[in-house]
């Protein structure tokens, strides 16, 4: 039976429930969504004891204010939103206790764009094509398809788990500028070589506009040898668009199941989570890498998070 956990006293400026995403239905149009920072999400369970897939919360740019309704042990990874346990900094990266009629805040960002907040127990709501992750454009998943409001209730399976934090190693840096690794193409002869030495010399900024679909970025042009449109066709996250204007568009968690811009190429997936770090103004830079190369950096990731998972229940 699950108990209340958490009230929502300010929602914040969008946090929504979060796990992996859900997979498997591309084909109905259904995106995979789920957190825009798979590592931060998948560590900060481990530091609760929580499997690898569990739900979070998903906190962006300024954070929530949140009510304990009964004593719980939480771990916030991610971007640096100055979070407090009654007016008392909590360390990042850390399991935490938080005891009940202590309030959890959140203040001006140091560091990221996305704070995780893993809670002992998991956080639930109903599972909807096998995830909890909130849909926001289909509107549904999470808590009713929806970010959190005020008066909201969280609940779960509360459990205490102290004094558990990550080496330094595991913990990534989020840098500005940043540089991508990506995949090139597919739709490399619908950009001119001008254009491709354009997108992989050139810097690009991260515009307002940018979301948990795609970042929009602003900079150089990016010259099409003739139209820039293509028979629709998937997807991937990371991909990238460019569209007449010229202009990339970097799809993320919530990105369409297709569509028809041509992509120039694809940003790694080791380097999703950084990239879902990166604020509005965030300059980017493109470094083209080999597919083997991007493999290789996806099994060095995942054992490390197998390494971290096994020595968590040692």
């Amino acid at each position: 039976m699950t108990v209340p956990i958490f009230k929502v006293l300010k929602p914040g400026l969008q946090t929504t429930i979060q796990d992996l995403g859900r997979y498997g239905f591309r084909e109905y149009g259904v995106s995979p969504s789920g957190a825009m920072d798979p590592y931060s999400l998948q560590l900060g369970n481990l530091l609760v004891g929580n499997p690898l897939y569990e739900a979070a919360l998903e906190a962006s740019l300024l954070g929530p204010v949140l009510l304990a309704l009964t004593d719980v042990s939480i771990a916030i990874c991610g971007g640096n939103l100055t979070p407090k346990i009654d007016n008392q900094e909590v360390p990042l990266w850390k399991s935490t206790v938080i005891k009940k009629g202590q309030t959890l805040s959140f203040g001006r960002v140091k560091a990221g764009a996305r704070a995780y907040v893993s809670v002992a127990g998991g956080i639930h709501v109903p599972l909807v094509l096998n995830s909890k992750s909130t849909y926001l454009t289909g509107n549904f998943g999470g808590l009713e398809g929806r970010a959190l409001k005020k008066g909201d209730l969280l609940h779960g399976h509360p459990r205490t788990i102290r004094n558990r934090f990550l080496h330094d190693e595991f913990i990534p840096e989020y840098t500005n500028p940043l540089t991508l690794r990506i995949i090139a193409g597919p739709h490399q002869d619908k950009f001119t070589p001008l254009g491709i030495q354009t997108f992989l010399t050139e810097e690009y900024i991260i515009t307002p506009q940018s979301n948990r679909m795609g970042y929009q970025l602003s900079g150089p042009k990016i010259e099409h040898s003739s139209t820039a449109d293509i028979i629709s066709d998937a997807i991937p996250l990371g991909g990238i668009q460019v569209p007449s204007s010229g202009q990339p568009i970097i799809l993320m968690a919530e990105h369409q199941t297709i569509g028809g811009y041509s992509r120039i190429g694809s940003v790694i997936s080791t380097d999703i989570p950084l990239l879902a770090q990166a604020k509005p103004g965030t300059m980017v830079k493109f470094e083209e890498i080999s597919l083997q190369s991007a493999q290789n950096l996806v099994i060095e990731s995942w054992k490390k998070i197998k390494y971290l998972e096994w020595f968590s229940r040692s």
